[in-house]
């Protein structure tokens, strides 16, 4: 099977709320490949902010002419990322090589006739979810409000942002959020990398007495060193890699001892090729994922893996609530599970009439 055509276009989606930061919209790039069997694999990028008319281009002008004529087969992975080393090894080179290789993988399911989920290898039925969203800014009232609609959706578990410039907010919004999960539902906090070392210390031995169950990107996304410092004064698990990139990062935080639960964002290392790959040897090592956001994809292959934690549901910013779709995509999230039954492929079909970027 060879592939024929191959073209991307970018759209904008417009959040319902914004996130912390002004962010007011998730951008995606759809990737469609056809083949000369008449399959068409449909592909995916996606970023909240920066980036989507780059990787559009890159994929247009870069990827394109190397992909057509060539087997629409996702072994092809390592073949298109040298051919874009010189724009890169990581950034927007994965996120654009991340479109064409999940739709390389739409294509083999839908030409073995299965689901993405039965052709990766199904290892579960379900998978537990949890209530996530980009609340920092919130206050109280509304934090507690939508944590409680989240319990009012059976979810188990749930996770809010942390990182004022006071502890002390942090301190008592965590506390308001524990009184409505009670005692028995899973609490995480995720600073998005806003503390140093000594805060972060000082942070955690404030909220430690919340049973954390995790603390996400307490610090820089990078900086090892600092995370190795950090573990030596504190007992919260860290949870980390929406912002790690590549196999060889992921190996490096958990073989430090500063990853217990590995976060690798399918878009953001480069597709589902080198996601199950980190997912393979963080599993190794005794080390869980918990997918970063994207459940309709992400949520998937989180059925597939050796070791899964929990797949993130992030707050009116899935797909299907975005209005991208053209038609329920067959994953589906209710009771703290996500489920998935999506026929041939990933089951995800955008909608042909989203707004293009300007």
């Amino acid at each position: 099977m060879r592939v024929t055509k191959m073209a991307a276009r970018a759209f904008r989606l417009p959040l319902r709320r914004a996130w912390d930061g002004g962010v007011d919209r998730n951008d995606i790039v759809v990737v469609r490949i056809s083949t000369d069997t008449g399959l068409v694999g449909t592909g995916v990028s996606w970023t909240p902010l920066i980036g989507a008319g780059a990787v559009e281009s890159l994929i247009n002008a870069d990827l394109a002419p190397v992909v057509v004529g060539g087997a629409a087969h996702p072994s092809r992975w390592e073949e298109l990322l040298w051919h874009l080393r010189e724009a890169g090894t990581s950034g927007l080179t994965l996120m654009a090589l991340a479109g064409v290789d999940i739709a390389l993988w739409d294509v083999q399911a839908k030409a073995a006739g299965v689901s993405l989920v039965e052709l990766v290898g199904r290892r579960r039925e379900k998978v537990a979810a949890y209530g996530s969203g980009v609340n920092l800014d919130y206050d109280t009232d509304d934090l507690t409000a939508q944590v409680r609609s989240w319990v009012e959706d059976g979810h188990r578990a749930a996770k809010i942002k942390v990182g004022s410039p006071d502890v002390g907010r942090d301190a008592d919004r965590v506390a308001a959020v524990r009184e409505v999960l009670g005692a028995d539902r899973v609490l995480m906090v995720d600073a998005n990398q806003r503390w140093d070392v000594p805060t972060a210390a000082r942070a955690l031995d404030r909220l430690a007495e919340h049973d954390l169950h995790f603390v996400e990107e307490p610090l820089p996304a990078a900086d090892l060193a600092a995370h190795e410092r950090l573990r030596g004064r504190t007992a919260v698990p860290f949870a980390l890699g929406e912002n790690l990139r590549t196999v060889e990062d992921f190996e490096r935080f958990v073989d430090a001892g500063v990853c217990d639960v590995a976060q690798p964002n399918v878009v953001r290392v480069g597709g589902i090729t080198p996601f199950l790959r980190i997912a393979e040897t963080v599993a190794r090592r005794g080390v869980p994922v918990a997918p970063h956001l994207l459940p309709e994809l992400s949520g998937q292959l989180a059925l597939c893996l050796p070791r899964v934690a929990m797949v993130e549901d992030i707050d009116h910013a899935s797909f299907e609530a975005l209005g991208a779709l053209a038609a329920p995509s067959g994953v589906r999230i209710g009771e703290g599970w996500l489920r998935a039954e999506t026929g041939p492929g990933h089951g995800l079909s955008f909608a042909e009439d989203l707004a293009p970027l300007p």
